[in-house]
């Protein structure tokens, strides 16, 4: 798509493909969202809708990725990827930036459905936004954050090299909970082997990542 090149964009992995979805790629995003991303009684998201009934949870899938493309600009951007493993969607990695051609930092943020945990898809996939940021748009910094009760998203940014960057408080349904920040640096991330990125020359001026 010439006035929309992002649909071009795609980042492979050994066993991934990073895409910006096709409406047939949303429909199977949503499907994964109301099979369910996580066990019962965990709250992983600070807006709790993956709390909602199944039809809810795809359908808001569906708009969430709608609202994104439609307010994208080179000085705020969020890029949610569908993730494919093994021919089928399995979940969505995002990668997101403000005032990039400044800051030269990005944030991520993803979910997996949840027969597809314990595969070490999770970090494959972040791994592969990190390659997207620091070797593709020139990120300096990438950071990520979650709450203190969820060890998993903890464990894939400690394996990737993330370190602490301080402590929040949210509200979280009513509840304070503590939000653990976390930051790496360009200076310390080495692509694993078999990581590429496809049709992103086009899409540079869009993330605000080279002149228009």
């Amino acid at each position: 798509m010439r006035n929309w090149p992002l649909f071009g964009l795609r980042v492979t992995t050994p066993r991934l493909e990073l895409r910006l979805p096709s409406l047939d790629d949303l429909d199977a995003l949503g499907d994964r969202a109301a099979e369910g991303v996580h066990a019962p009684g965990l709250l992983p998201f600070l807006t709790p809708w993956s709390e909602g009934e199944p039809a809810e949870r795809a359908r808001g899938t569906v708009q969430f990725h709608f609202r994104q493309w439609g307010a994208w600009s080179p000085e705020k951007w969020d890029c949610p990827f569908v993730v494919v493993f093994d021919g089928q969607v399995v979940g969505t990695q995002g990668l997101a930036g403000a005032d990039f051609a400044v800051t030269r930092e990005v944030s991520s943020g993803s979910w997996l459905g949840r027969r597809f945990h314990g595969l070490g898809i999770g970090t494959e996939m972040r791994a592969a936004v990190l390659h997207l940021a620091f070797h593709g748009l020139g990120a300096r910094y990438a950071t990520s954050g979650a709450f203190a009760d969820n060890p998993a998203s903890l464990a894939v940014s400690r394996r990737l090299g993330y370190v602490g960057d301080g402590v929040q408080i949210h509200n979280r349904q009513g509840e304070p909970v503590e939000t653990l920040r976390l930051r790496l640096s360009r200076d310390d991330w080495t692509t694993p082997p078999g990581f590429e990125i496809h049709g992103l020359a086009p899409c540079l001026p869009l993330f605000g990542a080279a002149p228009a």
